[in-house]
This record gives C-alpha cells, sequence and structure tokens, in this order.
C-alpha cells in the first residue's frame, strides 16, 4: 500500500498537492494529523474520514474539511483506492480569507465535510483542469476562491460588496501594470501587496471591475503577445513563446491548438502564406520551426 503526494504549487501560507492513495479494505487505516487547515477536493475513489467530531463518506465531487492539529484517519472499507487535489492552508492565510467575508465569525471549519454541492461546482472543477493542465500560476487564485466559497457556506452568507471607487482605481492601476509586465513572472500575492489589498478582496474586485480574473487576465495578454510574434519574427517557436512568459511549451501548444484549432507552426505558415509579397520584403519564405 501507499500514498504519494505531489506539490504541484505553492506560495506563503499555502500549497496545493495532488494526493493518490492505493490502499483497500485489506489495510488497516492508521491515525493522521492535520499540520494546518485542509481542504481536500475528491477527484477519484470513496473512503471515510473519521475523526473525534464523527465521521463521513467522502465521494467524488465532496470537500474533505480538516482543522489545524485535529486527529484523523481514513479507510477504505468496501473500496480501494482515491485521489484527492489538498490544499494546504497556514492560520494567517484563513484569517486573511475571513476577515474579507461578510458574516464569517471563524476561520476554523464547523464540519468534517461538504457534499458534492452545485455552489462549489465550478471553482473544484477549475482547480482539477489545472491540476491536469499544469496550470501551476492558476493554483494560487483558485486556492482562495475555493476557500472563500467553504467559509461562506459554513457561516451562510454571500452577500457581495460593491468596489468602492478606490478599490476600483487600485484594480485600474494593476490592469496597467499587469499589462506592462505581461512577460514576467507574477502571482496574485504579489499583485494583491502592490494594490494594498488582500488577495481575496483583490481577486473578487479584479473581478466585478473587469469581468475577469488576473490569471485570465493575464493568460490573454500573454496569448496576444505570442500571436503578434509568431507573424512578425522568424525565431524558433520555443523562444517567442518562452519570451511572451509561457513557462512551459507543451501547455502553450494544447491551449493554442484549443483556440485556433490549429498549432502554432500551421499558424505562423498560414498567415506568412496569406501576407502580400514585395520585392523589398524582408520575411522569410518559410519559418524555422
Amino acid at each position: 500500500m501507499s500514498l504519494t503526494a505531489h506539490l504541484l504549487a505553492s506560495g506563503p501560507g499555502w500549497r496545493v498537492e495532488d494526493v493518490v492513495c492505493d490502499h483497500g479494505p485489506d489495510d488497516r487505516p492508521f491515525e493522521e494529523q492535520h499540520e494546518t487547515a485542509c481542504l481536500a477536493v475528491v477527484s477519484e475513489g470513496t473512503f471515510y474520514y473519521r475523526s473525534s467530531h464523527g465521521a463521513a463518506l467522502l465521494v467524488p465531487g465532496a470537500v474533505l474539511l480538516g482543522n489545524p492539529g485535529a486527529c484523523f484517519e481514513c479507510g477504505h472499507d468496501h473500496s480501494c483506492g482515491d485521489r484527492c487535489l489538498a490544499f494546504h492552508l497556514a492560520p494567517e492565510f484563513m484569517d486573511e480569507i475571513a476577515a474579507q467575508l461578510p458574516g464569517a465569525r471563524t476561520a476554523s471549519f464547523s464540519t468534517l465535510q461538504l457534499p458534492p454541492l452545485r455552489s462549489l461546482m465550478p471553482v473544484v472543477a477549475a482547480a482539477e483542469i489545472a491540476r491536469d493542465r499544469g496550470q501551476a500560476a492558476r493554483l494560487e487564485e483558485l486556492t482562495v476562491r475555493l476557500v472563500a466559497e467553504v467559509l461562506s457556506l459554513q457561516s451562510g452568507s454571500h452577500r457581495t460588496r460593491t468596489p468602492t471607487a478606490r478599490d476600483i482605481g487600485r484594480v485600474w492601476a494593476s490592469v496597467h501594470w499587469i499589462a506592462a509586465h505581461a512577460r514576467k513572472s507574477l502571482s496574485l500575492g504579489q499583485l494583491a501587496r502592490m494594490a494594498s489589498m488582500s488577495r481575496y478582496h483583490f481577486l473578487r474586485t479584479f473581478r466585478a471591475v473587469t469581468g475577469t480574473t488576473p490569471y485570465q487576465y493575464l493568460l490573454a495578454l500573454r496569448l496576444r503577445h505570442a500571436f503578434v510574434d509568431l507573424e512578425r519574427s522568424p525565431a524558433p517557436i520555443s523562444t517567442l513563446v518562452y519570451n511572451a512568459g509561457f513557462g512551459d511549451l507543451s501547455t502553450f501548444n494544447r491551449r493554442f491548438r484549443r483556440l485556433m484549432r490549429m498549432t502554432p507552426r500551421e499558424y505562423r505558415q498560414s498567415v506568412w502564406r496569406a501576407a502580400p509579397r514585395t520585392r523589398c520584403s524582408s520575411a522569410p519564405g518559410r519559418p524555422y520551426d
């Protein structure tokens, strides 16, 4: 029997792991302890989650909730194996988000688990997609969103605040700054600090003002840079992709193909074939890639 945890992404006060367990009915459960607050989205398999506060059956789509210091054990009484997307959160990270939620009296969890809820499905699905596609940069935003959704659910409050004129001004300043530095490595925490806002408040306000999240906006800018460079530069595609701010060529290729229904090389060849030719044109006759 084995339990493996693969680190997907991390930052100050948070980390996300892909946890795979192959335990079965013949394996005896053993007691563990949550070192930090933990939310674990069940992707595959079923198992029992037991603690001093009771027991619950976790199924795909459910969210395991654990408070720091709580002892627990997981058992596979009737099936073998499971896979979870585990979010480990420091107290200060939880406190930062809880402070921004109307009606949230505590940053701790009041229940062992949440069943597969329709309201959680968008952020849960987005987190699993980010895991499967290797989108580490996106996981910071999704961690903040998931924690906020869970704390809001247990407080019974989903009220939203209208952005103030001051917050709108901060977001627009961030929009211009991101546009000027889109090719660099940027994190949600970094952008929030520059705007003098908490991560959750910045994420929520940015989305309310612009209609998109900081990560989605940054991704759109990088794709735009890549499109322009593919048309204008004869440099290798891998060079253009990294220069645009993408850290992984295969991820960019998949994203590009979903958007354009063709590979980056096919796109550049089609653009260059369609471009008018002149005697003094300095454009090469074929791409280097």
